[in-house]
């Protein structure tokens, strides 16, 4: 099997999960951190999936699955542990031309889910086309060791120096060298290291007067704010 890759925008879209157990939770929470609107069905619920339900976080209709819960929704996912049950599951999103996974079945999906290792906003997949989910996780593991969290900080910095120079009416194209020269002269070094007066002068020097960290990166709240 070859896939195509592809990253969903799901922000307010409805999306179903059928199955409320330790699986199905992962899953949930998944997709609300994605900014999904979750309907949960499932007879038995963890005590995750309850409290999310008692929060409004998600739908829950906890009971048996019909076949028109799907009816609306743009993807979804089976995560119970009765054949019969995710193959109608499968069935009947397919019927609807739907995006569908049933949890470790890849037989009878149209998609499958990355191992994901994400960093704010930079996220990194790793599939092997469902031939070895364990060898993935591997593979998760290592690059969450290699790659931490001043990857998505300078993300977020790379992405507020984009718009501030498209709302001074730069080209996009003449970007390019800019961004080039900024990474390799070690701005990820100095995110990592915290150190903000170093990340001044580079920015000066390569992108002028008025580029500063603390004004292009938003202070975080302090206790009780």
């Amino acid at each position: 099997m070859r896939y195509y890759p592809v990253n969903l925008d799901i922000r307010n879209r409805p999306c179903l999960v059928v199955g409320g157990g330790r699986v199905g939770a992962r899953k949930v929470a998944t997709l609300i951190q994605c900014g999904a609107v979750v309907t949960v069905v499932s007879p038995r619920v963890t005590t995750a999936v309850k409290q999310l339900a008692e929060d409004e976080a998600i739908v829950l209709e906890q009971r048996p699955y019909r076949s028109s819960d799907g009816e609306g929704m743009f993807l979804v996912i089976g995560a119970t542990d009765d054949e019969t049950l995710n193959r109608q599951i499968n069935a009947d999103a397919e019927g609807r031309h739907q995006l569908c996974n049933i949890a470790d079945r890849p037989e009878i999906c149209n998609f499958i889910l990355p191992a994901i290792v994400r960093r704010g906003d930079f996220v990194m997949a790793v599939s092997t086309a469902g031939k070895s989910p364990a060898f993935a996780k591997h593979i998760r593991k290592c690059l969450e060791a290699q790659f931490g969290p001043e990857y998505g900080e300078l993300l977020d910095l790379m992405g507020a120096i984009r718009s501030r120079l498209l709302a001074e009416a730069h080209e996009p194209e003449a970007h390019k060298p800019l961004f080039e020269q900024l990474i390799s002269e070690n701005l990820l070094d100095l995110v990592k290291d915290k150190k903000t007066d170093s990340i001044d002068r580079l920015l000066e020097k390569v992108l002028g007067p008025g580029y500063r960290y603390d004004s292009l990166m938003p202070s975080e709240p302090q206790p009780g704010e």
